[in-house]
């Protein structure tokens, strides 16, 4: 089942959404710090029940954050309200998970007319002692250092977040039963709190810091659904929860298959008939192109349809290091926000020539203009940056760029190799946004080996 991504402007801000399915409307708000990937999965099954739409909240996936850095879990309530006026919802079920559920709850008691029924996975119910230590510890800032050491402390923190709970906590006592190794899983949180930034700590802190109001055992409210399973960190929540409202029901469930079974049945009651069309933004969005050698969704920004030049990045770049203020640009296959090839990415010119036709095509753009390549053999320039076990990817990664700024090619350091710089290209933020676009690039290499052959 497709899962089509979009962008839509609520006020200033752009928010980028993932839509799947068909049938009544459930909106997903995941958890902190991750963003509407963790739902893809989730997203494939529900989608045989419902439109799934799942938006990256304010400051995490690939949407805007909030202006302001002490933004409450009220601000974040009023962002949500905003993002269903622009999407044209009038009402909605609504399901989230952890910090993605705090927000329905509260968004809930705002503009309890918005919505016909909550199901949250987990909902957490602080105790005064948890919620001082999370105040002090929880939340440390996270800027780019100017020689990649912030990214040692995020591979650790997040691979240990399945060791202890709360992650800091190394003590016995705090060991949780989900601990894993694994680097693909591992990559998946580390890549999402490199989109994020330091705007990780606002959206978490709003919801870390927001109060745990549950309505009355009178009440009159939507019918809220609140489950945990036994391997959630959030179990025994339940037992703290106050006493309910009579259209609320909270429990404990052995499995996920279990909640998830329970949520899709308590929300097929009340999820409400999808709208013809969604609001969408005009100047940035993915389409679908099909050629003989690849099929997926392609990221563009700019002016299109309007004759204007479709721009092409470097390898192992992408269109966020562009201006697409008075042209077209696409992420290639491989890179940036665009699928990647079903299988080994090609080397000859011909397939990548025949998706960028089909994309200046598709979009009414105006010839192809080719940024400069980089200089070097393309085997040396883009070594495997493949997730290992210590992270150690990261901070290659981050070397290649930052040589990048001083050498051509990057790997053969000397007098006959220097490049003039301004102090300004060393700046870590700078380099932050270079990092992940090498990260994202997965056909770096092929694409650099058939720009030497155009």
């Amino acid at each position: 089942m497709e899962i089509s991504r979009h962008f839509v402007d609520v006020g200033t801000r752009r928010v980028h959404y993932r839509k799947c399915g068909s049938g009544p409307v459930v909106l997903m708000i995941h958890q902190s710090p991750r963003s509407s990937t963790e739902y893809e999965g989730l997203m494939h099954q529900w989608g045989a029940n419902f439109t799934c739409i799942a938006p990256d909240t304010p400051g995490f996936g690939q949407s805007d954050p909030l202006p302001r850095a002490d933004a409450t879990i009220d601000d974040f309530s009023d962002a949500l309200v905003g993002l269903l006026d622009a999407l044209g919802l009038e009402k909605v079920a609504a399901y989230g998970f952890h910090s993605g559920g705090t927000i329905l709850v509260n968004t809930l008691a705002r503009a309890p007319q918005r919505f016909t029924a909550l199901a949250i996975g987990g909902y957490a119910i602080w105790t005064e002692e948890e919620s001082k230590a999370f105040s002090a510890s929880y939340l440390p800032a996270f800027q780019p250092s100017g020689y990649g050491e912030h990214l040692t402390w995020l591979w650790n923190r997040i691979l240990e977040q399945t060791w202890f709970f709360p992650w800091f906590d190394t003590r016995k006592q705090a060991r949780i039963s989900v601990a894993h190794d694994e680097p693909a899983r591992v990559d998946a949180v580390v890549r999402e709190m490199l989109d994020s930034g330091d705007a990780y700590r606002v959206g978490y802190g709003a919801v870390l810091r927001a109060p745990r109001e549950v309505p009355g055992p009178e009440a009159e409210t939507r019918p809220v659904l609140i489950l945990a399973y036994a391997a959630d960190v959030l179990y025994e929540h339940i037992d703290r929860l106050p006493a309910l409202p009579p259209l609320w029901d909270a429990r404990k469930v052995a499995t996920p298959a279990d909640q998830q079974a329970a949520h899709i049945a308590h929300l097929g009651r009340y999820a409400c008939p999808a709208p013809e069309a969604l609001g969408e933004c005009a100047d940035e969005g993915f389409i679908t192109v099909t050629t003989k050698a690849f099929t997926g969704r392609l990221h563009w920004r700019g002016a299109a349809q309007q004759g204007k030049a479709l721009t092409i990045h470097a390898p192992g770049s992408s269109l966020e290091l562009l201006d697409t203020r008075e042209a077209c640009a696409i992420d290639l296959p491989g890179h940036g926000l665009s699928d990647g090839w079903q299988g080994a990415p090609p080397s000859d010119p011909a397939p990548w020539l025949a998706v960028i036709e089909a994309a200046r095509t598709a979009l009414g753009c105006g010839e192809a203009v080719f940024e400069p390549a980089p200089l070097g053999d393309p085997d040396t320039l883009f070594p495997t940056l493949a997730p290992d076990r210590f992270g150690a990817y990261l901070t290659r990664g981050w070397s290649i760029v930052r040589a990048g700024k001083m050498f051509a090619p990057w790997y053969e350091v000397g007098p006959e190799t220097a490049v003039d710089f301004a102090p300004e290209a060393l700046d870590p933020e700078r380099l932050r946004i270079e990092h992940r676009a090498l990260l994202r690039s997965t056909a770096a290499r092929e694409w650099a080996l058939a720009r030497q052959a155009i």
